[in-house]
């Protein structure tokens, strides 16, 4: 009976060819537009580090002075000052803790590894404590990590990426080489994979999307060394009071990153609890003035804070299922208006013994077929679509690719789209009475 059913619902399409040609193209270009939209958003809102989202913690306290405009209710600061990210980790309340900043480096070629030519190039740089590899999954792809003592003790030791050993060494495993920069050599002691992390969560307060950093060091040497660090940072007071920069653990700046890993939801009540005690005895010890404000999200409750996902693209979705939706209203008007017209056609079938269902069955075969065909040329509409986003400039624009998953979503989207916009010509279509019809011809 399915053949059957195609067989009609095909040599209706070419006695209709143009209609036909028309609800094809309505539903792939509304298949088209929404679907580009929502693979954008699914991109931007994917979780980054899905089995490990809800054990990794982001702290906030708040460490500001009281000022005129202070407020009970304001959200705490969204970074750390180097003091209490510092004492917070020498406390080890976490199974894993790490602070971080970025820092943007300049490197030096080594004339033996490169050509003579090569000139010094900036490189993305990442400031960590020893658990931010494991902490986050980071790939190695040959050698380690640095150690909690090698990070205490300001060792001169680096993991650059896959892509700067290559480009340095001409050899992916750099290991037991030196990195030059102009505060002096580094030994390269691990080389991580590829690794693109997607918004990049451990650090908002730079470019959210884009690869990864090039060089990650010790962030106690890259302190000892004064590298400079890239990134937001938010003083108050007079931090340059005592004669010291903005980033000695005295300034009242706030610019790192801080991040504790924490299996249970037990251990993270502790843990906020922790937070609020800690806040508490710094201002018994005069550093804090605001009454304990703490905060602790996990790493998708920290992306829906910042707002990760632009407004504009969750405008653009739904301005585009928007769009779909008119284009299901008027496919539903086309296939009333062509249901309608073979209603002799209809009153003979169910006159030769046809039943309601079977006409139903028979107009949504017709509908689905639609919706294939549609759903098809509608992928082409967003393939095109997303091609055009990665033409942007912004920084997300090249993550715009569309996956197996979003495949799948866009070939069932458009039939079950075009199946329900057939439902109510395809009721009509059923009630044909075939008296009616039989009189009139």
């Amino acid at each position: 009976m399915f053949a059957y059913y195609l067989k009609l619902a095909l040599r209706s399409f070419r006695r209709n060819k143009v209609l036909t040609a028309l609800m094809v193209l309505a539903v792939a270009l509304g298949i088209g537009a929404s679907m580009t939209t929502l693979t954008v958003f699914h991109v931007l809102s994917g979780d980054p580090i899905p089995h490990k989202s809800d054990i990794l913690f982001y702290p906030r306290i708040e460490p500001r002075t009281m000022g005129r405009n202070a407020r009970p209710e304001a959200e705490p600061m969204e970074q750390m000052t180097r003091f209490d990210a510092e004492e917070l980790l020498r406390q080890k309340r976490g199974v894993r803790q790490a602070l971080m900043t970025g820092g943007s480096i300049t490197i030096l070629p080594d004339g033996a590894a490169m050509q003579p030519s090569s000139q010094p190039f900036r490189a993305r740089a990442r400031y960590a404590s020893a658990d931010f590899f494991p902490m986050f999954d980071a790939p190695l792809l040959h050698g380690r990590s640095w150690s909690a003592g090698e990070d205490e003790g300001r060792a001169r030791v680096a993991v650059i990426s896959r892509e700067l050993s290559q480009q340095l060494f001409d050899d992916a495993n750099g290991v037991g080489r030196s990195v030059r920069l102009s505060q002096g050599a580094f030994q390269v002691i691990g080389v991580l994979d590829d690794w693109a992390v997607n918004p990049r969560f451990y650090d908002l307060s730079n470019r959210h999307f884009g690869g990864s950093e090039q060089i990650f060091l010790p962030f106690s040497t890259a302190m000892d060394l004064e590298l400079p660090t890239q990134g937001s940072m938010w003083c108050w007071g007079n931090p340059n009071q005592n004669g010291e920069s903005q980033h000695s653990p005295s300034a009242p700046c706030a610019w790192v990153q801080y991040w504790v890993e924490l299996a249970t939801p037990g251990e993270a009540a502790g843990y906020l609890k922790y937070l609020s005690e800690y806040s508490d005895q710094q201002r018994a010890a005069g550093r804090f003035e605001r009454p304990a404000n703490v905060r602790l999200d996990n790493v998708m409750g920290w992306l829906d804070f910042k707002g990760v996902v632009p407004r504009d693209v969750r405008m653009q979705m739904w301005l585009a299922f928007g769009f779909l939706l008119v284009c299901l209203v008027n496919t539903t008007g086309l296939l009333l208006a062509k249901f309608l017209r073979r209603s002799g056609e209809i009153g003979v079938r169910r006159a030769l013994g046809a039943s309601r269902h079977d006409i139903f069955t028979q107009c949504l075969m017709e509908t689905g077929c639609i919706g294939a065909a549609g759903g098809v040329l509608g992928l082409g509409f967003a393939l095109l679509g997303l091609w055009l986003v990665r033409q942007q400039p912004d920084n997300y624009a090249q993550m715009a690719h569309m996956n197996p998953t979003m495949l799948g979503t866009t070939l069932v989207l458009a039939l079950a789209a075009s199946l329900m916009s057939g439902l109510l010509p395809a009721w009509r279509a059923m009630q044909i009475t075939p008296a009616v019809q039989l009189k009139t011809q």
